[in-house]
């Protein structure tokens, strides 16, 4: 009997793997995909973005939540927060299927800044994958400890993706053609 939560959590984890790695390397081919006599979707960037914010706001009420002992307000929140990081990626996928690349147009010290923020956004949105996914799964087979450990980084980094993909909109908005 003990046997059956460790080989539902080894299964969890097979599938965790699984999206960790299929989900960077399918953006990553879908970004060499171009959609030829499709609808613009230019006005995609400034929704995506703000999903983004949302996302990080959801982050912080959960926080907040949970920290008052409102678990069920504290799931839903997390539950919406996971649904708007996809809705972002799938809006994300779409825009840059079927638009080019806004390059960034500033000058100065600041082109290191927003690179710096693009760079560590993106490497964060990797790992973010699996840390949200574990803490999810921990908190859903009532593993809140473990949860708990994980979380400690997951928040943060998640909340650092969220923000900096709003920052990177604002900064490059400037330049979208």
């Amino acid at each position: 009997m003990n046997n059956q939560p460790q080989s539902t959590e080894k299964k969890y984890q097979l599938w965790i793997n699984i999206v960790s790695i299929a989900v960077p390397v399918v953006v990553a081919l879908l970004f060499m995909v171009r959609l030829p006599n499709v609808a613009s979707l230019t006005f995609l960037p400034p929704i995506y973005a703000s999903v983004n914010g949302i996302t990080a706001i959801l982050l912080i009420l959960a926080l907040v939540a949970i920290k008052n002992k409102k678990t069920t307000l504290h799931e839903n929140l997390m539950k919406t927060a996971i649904v708007c990081s996809f809705l972002f990626l799938v809006m994300y996928v779409a825009y840059h299927m079927t638009s080019d690349s806004t390059k960034y147009g500033g000058e100065g010290s600041i082109v290191y800044v927003y690179y710096f923020i693009l760079i560590s956004h993106i490497l964060l949105s990797i790992v973010v994958i699996p840390l949200v996914l574990i803490s999810f799964i921990r908190a859903r087979l009532g593993q809140f400890k473990a949860h708990k450990k994980i979380v400690r980084y997951a928040f943060p980094v998640w909340l650092y993706v969220a923000l900096t993909g709003v920052i990177v909109y604002v900064m490059i908005s400037p330049y979208y053609v």
